[in-house]
């Protein structure tokens, strides 16, 4: 019999780590070539690793929440066929391996703050060097901050830690480590639970999705100045080429014709003009993008939001962007999107227009600097103006919003966007194929 390694693949770019959420098989089942044999999570999908091999899985090397790096080893299948000299090495090695593994994890379930539960901000910076040096969350609070509004810089806590180090430490305990799993000794504190006031009221957990999109959400609140601009829109000559196509277009391409990659279509088109909105940013530093992918934001059906990735969307023909648009907003509606679907997004488009909204302030996707939501299409009189003199008819009209991110971005910059994204849609050609 010969052993196969099942590694934690690749699942596109900067996606860096899984956790796993639930084991398929168990140690003793039976696995066919290409059956999934755990489900992971990453901080955007859900997602399955499947088996290259077919045989019998002998080994879980991590536990279900385990966090795991991409290319690690996390299960032993056994194949038929000639198994390969024993390597007593090796497999020292490989406990080593766990071993360490295990530790760290324990490590950082020891000494890595719980920012959740503190009143007070801290900026990614200060928090990734507090868990780096093992700073307590309650040495945190005691800081006084330098910064604004008292906030706690890289400074105070690198003077913090210095003047931490020079005092008299306590001797260390080091505990005695056994075959046992290191982190089945650490115990954690247990979550408060909220409780019903009048015994009527049902408290219910957020999901993994919910509390990453709770997170995301705030962060970008206190990472961007946020400023809205808003346009209203003719769009009665794209309603009325749709109606006119539609049913054409879905009986050539086979694919159904929505607003949408219209819609798309003409953001993409804005960007190139505009190439500053195109763009993200990293401390004092400003990243133009060379490509144009556009995130589309999905609602999914247990009331969560994702935004797979339209790549390349400035190359796109309007046939290409609707076969885009249909693909991912099927595929997120399934759970079938893959890590990579979810990545290198420059800049976002929501449709709040789809529930009914007129308008939105939606909250920028980090770290693009820009989103556009669009508001619902309605029937309304308006003046007409024409060589005869004005008159009153009715349009179809919408509203875009869009919201920048004013540290990169000024008044001048965001409003003109969305105006050209308006003269796009307003100069549409209502004989124009597809």
């Amino acid at each position: 019999m010969a052993r196969y390694e099942l590694k934690l693949p690749k699942m596109g770019e900067s996606v860096a780590e899984a956790t796993i959420t639930n084991w398929l098989k168990q140690v003793g089942d039976s696995i066919a070539a290409d059956e999934a044999v755990l489900e992971i999570a990453t901080d955007k999908v859900d997602s399955e690793v499947p088996s290259e091999v077919s045989g019998t899985l002998v080994e879980q090397l991590f536990q279900k929440d385990d966090l795991v790096q991409v290319g690690q080893t996390i299960a032993i299948i056994e194949t038929a066929g000639d198994a390969p000299a024993a390597a007593p090495v090796a497999e020292v090695a490989a406990a080593v391996a766990t071993i360490e593994q295990t530790v760290s994890v324990a490590k950082d379930l020891v000494t890595a703050p719980d920012f959740k539960s503190s009143d007070r901000f801290y900026s990614p910076l200060v928090k990734n060097i507090a868990k780096t040096e093992g700073v307590s969350l309650a040495e945190l609070d005691m800081i006084s901050g330098s910064g604004k509004d008292n906030r706690v810089t890289k400074d105070d806590l690198l003077k913090f830690i210095e003047n931490r180090k020079s005092a008299p430490q306590a001797p260390a305990v080091v505990p005695q480590v056994t075959a046992a799993p290191v982190v089945s000794a650490v115990s954690e504190a247990p979550k408060a639970v909220p409780v019903s006031v009048n015994g009527a009221d049902e408290i219910v957990e957020m999901d993994r999705m919910r509390k990453l999109i709770s997170g995301y959400m705030v962060a970008s609140v206190q990472t961007s100045a946020h400023v809205q601009s808003f346009i209203e829109v003719d769009v009665t000559n794209i309603v009325k080429w749709r109606d006119k196509v539609k049913t054409a277009f879905e009986k050539r391409e086979g694919e159904k014709l929505t607003f949408t990659p219209i819609f798309m279509e003409a953001v993409a088109k804005a960007l190139k003009d505009f190439p500053m909105m195109n763009i993200s940013v990293d401390g004092d530093y400003i990243i133009k993008k060379k490509n144009i992918n556009l995130g589309m934001a999905a609602a999914l059906p247990n009331g969560n939001l994702i935004v797979p990735v339209i790549k390349n969307a400035d190359q796109l023909n309007l046939v290409g962007m609707a076969k885009a648009v249909n693909d991912l907003g099927n595929r997120a509606k399934a759970g079938k999107l893959k890590p990579d679907d979810t990545q290198g997004g420059t800049y976002t488009v929501t449709n709040v227009g789809t529930f009914g909204s007129v308008f939105g302030t939606p909250i920028i996707n980090q770290p693009q600097v820009g989103i556009l939501a669009l508001g619902a299409i309605r029937k309304v009189p308006a003046v007409i103006e024409t060589p005869e003199g004005d008159f009153i008819g009715i349009r179809q009209k919408m509203f875009l919003s869009h919201s920048y991110d004013h540290r990169v971005v000024d008044g001048a910059l965001g409003g003109s966007f969305v105006k050209r994204v308006a003269d796009y849609l307003e100069a549409f050609d209502v004989n124009r194929d597809f």
